[in-house]
């Protein structure tokens, strides 16, 4: 169970950086977009972005061990959908940075030896 907190924990820290990692790569951005428009199964995802099996199920790898895809086997087939709860995270993560609006600067470093 997750609890409420303006200080993330050390477990949701591993999440928030997992979440941010998978999201610096181009290929898994596009991966994510088409996702937003439905699930879709391995072989779906690889015809439309043009790239092998090998390579997608690396970067749904990732996806997934930073909680930001799931999946479900129907037959052989493997289809990836969105784990909205954990974009949410992520959102909240960063929405806790505009509560700083106005971020004082550093005190001047003592030139004393």
């Amino acid at each position: 169970m997750v609890k409420n907190s303006t200080i993330a924990p050390p477990a949701a820290d591993k999440w928030i950086g997992a979440g941010f990692h998978a999201l610096s790569d181009p290929l898994r951005l596009q991966i994510l977009e088409l996702l937003r428009e439905q699930e879709l199964c391995v072989c779906d995802l690889c015809d439309r972005l043009s790239v092998s099996q090998p390579k997608l199920s690396f970067h749904l790898k990732t996806l997934k061990e930073a909680g930001l895809v799931r999946s479900r086997q129907e037959g052989r087939w493997i289809y990836y959908s969105l784990n909205l709860t954990q974009f949410v995270a992520l959102e909240q993560y960063l929405a806790e940075y505009r509560r700083f609006s106005q971020i004082l600067p550093a005190r001047p470093c003592s030139d004393a030896v």
